[in-house]
């Protein structure tokens, strides 16, 4: 009994040697010491040891194969790792090299992209420069040869047209200060070249009168030896028919001076022939100095000195009438003027005609006006002079609509096309202070906010002020009342608005690569300055003092232009849809002769809704308040949306019945039905807002009742309800289903033996011969 305790206790122990933590089992062992059989627990413990050693060599054995294998392999793979190690090695060392060589290349062509850059831009820059270069010694060269008057021309077209585009360097400088040195210049030579010759006239006078007396009496000579009738015929002809710009030397006299260099040398008296006395003098430089000083009038100081001195001479000859009696009267006083007047009239309309600065005309009209009411001030009548200024008064609009018209246009080219971004309210306050803008909803918002229009708009309102108030500078003191100044103004204004601007918004419009987004927010632009026309009526009433509402009173058409350039705009969105479309469709790659469909829609087709989904999502994300000014999405967006889905479906449809088509199976229907159904579900999404039901599924309904009565071979159903309104294929036309159905026979079959043999190949075409036979006779009987 005991020894059955003490094995059961020793193999417990064994076993909680066995299980226990190496720092736990002390107390164990020293229970087996403290007991009288160690022996035999060293002899179980050796036992267990040895059973632990074989199940171990077991274990070992039935792995040790696999131990082996494993080892094999990790060797092999070691070499395969050396191997694979050297590879990467080499490959770096080679990418690290060829890296360098293309770092290199990189570098140099970032150099050359540089220079090249460089050489552009100086290709540019001297591409604006020759011509400056050039016209500026072309000007040196007429200077040099006197020859003023093409110099001043060239001049002219240097200033005006070359330095303007060349920019700012320090020679364009130069030159633009030296031209009014040039002009002063040439005008002075020309006026002392003039003098010269008058004072050569004056010297020379009778050497010319002698030469046209000697003349005459040679003529009177011929007269009197020709017949009666010759005399009748020719009599009557004198000497002055030769030209008064040919420069003969015909003279035998002592040398001229050079200031007698204008008088012409005359032959010896014997010749038979004398020149007339208009060819000895040379009258080019009277032309000189009339061409130089038509091209220099423009200048309000000419203008100035023209006026003092008639106002001089006039005030001289009152005095002396109202002063002295018997010297002269007032008849002969009037007469003068009369005859200065029409003579000033005439004078200031040739040279006014040819002023293209506004400017100049309003200061003109300033001097006339102050030339007017100075010679009232001394009796003389005016009323001419006034008329004449509102004669000019045409031509001064035609300039200010030239100037405005290059205006807009700036405008327009340098507008982003994009909604106002507002920072702060300081820079809220300065928009809204150039154009009249109010919305309460928008003020709710806090900043940075965006106006739903772009820069265009305050600009062109901030233009059309100006041009009003232009128009009113030249109406002032003209002795107008403000009727008609109110009148003139509301006049000039609407031909800026329908002529001037209307044209300017349709450049805008029409131009090439206008993108939807611009067009868009053109017609949100135009919807604003549509609705600003009311408060234009107002300003032109505040200035003019006339109410709005005056009788007869002219109103502008800002209304009517800003409504047409925003329907050009509409009509622009939906033409660019439409030509977007058909460039998709021009991808399209059928199979019309494949076997089945593809099981999804082609990529040209996805393609083209995946466009047109973020074509309308323009119009969808536009801020609430543009939408609701612009009345985008009642109009625009969804007669857009509307338009390009039928025109997808026509063209669709065309594309089908294309007569390059000339065969088209079962197959190529099946992929055509499933783009058709990739269209319906884009116009099922509803990609704009505003549609009731299904509208937009409409645009699709002949595509697809059409396929529909192909893909379900539905002939019988179509024959029988044809013509009823309740029919279920109502919108297929009989000569479209006949068309498509035609293109569905099997041509090959006749020439094909074989295939004659296939009786579902012949049960079909009998079929197909037999829908077409009934659709031959269902169009015959509704012809008739």
């Amino acid at each position: 009994m005991a020894s059955a305790e003490t094995a059961a206790e020793h193999e417990r122990i064994l076993r909680e040697i066995e299980s226990t933590d190496t720092n736990c089992i002390g107390p164990t062992l020293r229970s087996v010491y403290d007991g009288q059989e160690h022996g035999l627990f060293m002899e179980k413990l050796e036992c267990r040891i040895r059973n632990h050693d074989r199940e171990i060599e077991k274990m070992c054995n039935h792995h040790f194969q696999g131990f082996v294998d494993s080892i094999t392999e990790l060797l092999k793979v070691r070499g395969e790792a050396q191997k694979l190690k050297g590879q990467v090695t080499e490959t770096n060392q080679k990418l690290q090299n060829d890296g360098k060589e293309l770092l290199t290349m990189m570098d140099e062509l970032r150099q050359c992209r540089l220079q090249q850059r460089n050489i552009a831009t100086t290709i540019d820059n001297l591409t604006l420069c020759i011509p400056v270069l050039e016209m500026y010694s072309k000007l040196q060269e007429h200077m040099k040869a006197k020859r003023y008057y093409p110099a001043l021309r060239t001049l002219e077209q240097l200033e005006d047209d070359c330095l303007p585009q060349a920019g700012l360097y320090r020679f364009c400088a130069i030159m633009a200060e030296n031209i009014p040195c040039l002009r002063t210049h040439i005008r002075d030579v020309s006026m002392s070249d003039l003098k010269d010759f008058l004072e050569s006239i004056r010297k020379h006078s009778d050497k010319i009168g002698e030469t046209a007396m000697k003349q005459a009496q040679v003529q009177l000579s011929c007269d009197n030896a020709v017949t009666s009738q010759q005399q009748s015929a020719s009599g009557h002809r004198i000497w002055n028919d030769t030209s008064l710009s040919t420069i003969l030397d015909r003279t035998g006299s002592s040398p001229l001076s050079e200031k007698d260099s204008w008088i012409l040398n005359v032959k010896d008296e014997e010749e038979d022939e004398f020149p007339g006395a208009q060819d000895l003098v040379d009258f080019s430089p009277v032309y000189r100095c009339l061409h130089i000083y038509t091209v220099l009038h423009e200048t309000l100081e000419g203008y100035r000195r023209y006026f003092n001195q008639i106002v001089g001479f006039f005030v001289v000859e009152d005095h002396v009438l109202h002063t002295t009696q018997g010297l002269v009267n007032s008849a002969y006083v009037e007469e003068l003027w009369e005859l200065a007047l029409s003579k000033t009239i005439a004078a200031l309309r040739t040279h006014s005609s040819y002023c293209t600065d506004p400017d100049l005309i309003l200061d003109l009209k300033n001097l006339i006006v102050l030339f007017a009411d100075t010679l009232q001030g001394y009796g003389f009548p005016v009323n001419q002079l006034f008329d004449m200024l509102l004669e000019m008064r045409d031509q001064y609009g035609e300039i200010l609509l030239k100037k405005w018209n290059q205006s807009f246009r700036h405008i327009l080219d340098q507008d982003n096309y994009s909604p106002i971004p507002v920072a702060s309210p300081e820079e809220y306050q300065r928009i809204t202070g150039q154009f009249p803008f109010q919305d309460p909803e928008l003020d709710k918002m806090s900043f940075p906010k965006k106006l739903p229009f772009s820069e265009f708009v305050p600009k062109v309102y901030s233009q059309l002020k100006e041009f009003i108030y232009a128009c009113l500078k030249y109406s002032e003191d003209l002795h107008l009342s403000s009727t008609e100044i109110d009148d003139m103004i509301r006049k000039s204004t609407n031909l800026l608005l329908t002529r001037t601007l209307s044209h300017c918004l349709q450049y805008a419009i029409k131009k090439k690569n206008v993108g939807l987004a611009e067009l868009v927010q053109i017609i949100i632009n135009t919807t604003h300055l549509e609705q600003s026309c009311h408060y234009l009526e107002e300003f032109i009433s505040n200035i003019t003092n006339v109410p709005p509402d005056t009788i007869n009173a002219t109103k502008l058409y800002g209304t009517s232009t800003f409504k047409d350039a925003r329907h050009a705009a509409e009509e622009e969105i939906y033409t660019n849809l439409n030509q977007k479309i058909d460039q998709f469709l021009q991808l399209a790659d059928y199979v019309w002769m494949a076997a089945q469909g593809g099981g999804q829609a082609s990529d040209y087709l996805s393609d083209l809704i995946a466009f047109l989904c973020s074509t309308f999502a323009v119009f969808t994300h536009l801020p609430g308040n543009a939408i609701q000014h612009a009345m985008l999405p009642g109009k625009v967006a969804q007669t857009a949306c509307m338009s390009a889905c039928k025109h997808l479906s026509t063209s669709l449809l065309q594309l089908l019945l294309d007569a390059d088509v000339k065969q088209v199976s079962m197959g190529a229907l099946e992929q055509f039905n499933m783009d058709v159904r990739e269209c319906e579900r884009f116009a099922r999404a509803g990609p704009v807002p505003g549609f009731q039901g299904d509208t937009l599924l409409l645009a699709f309904i002949d595509l697809r009742q059409l396929l529909d009565l192909f893909t379900q071979w539905d002939w019988s159903t179509y024959l029988a309800d044809y013509g009823r309104p309740t029919s279920k294929y109502l919108r297929v036309n009989p000569h479209t289903a006949l068309a498509l159905i035609e293109k569905m026979k099997d041509t090959s079959r006749k020439n094909n033996m074989f295939a004659q043999f296939r009786k579902n190949d012949r049960d079909k075409q009998k079929l197909i011969d037999t829908v077409v036979k009934q659709l031959r006779n269902l169009i015959a009987s509704n012809q008739v």
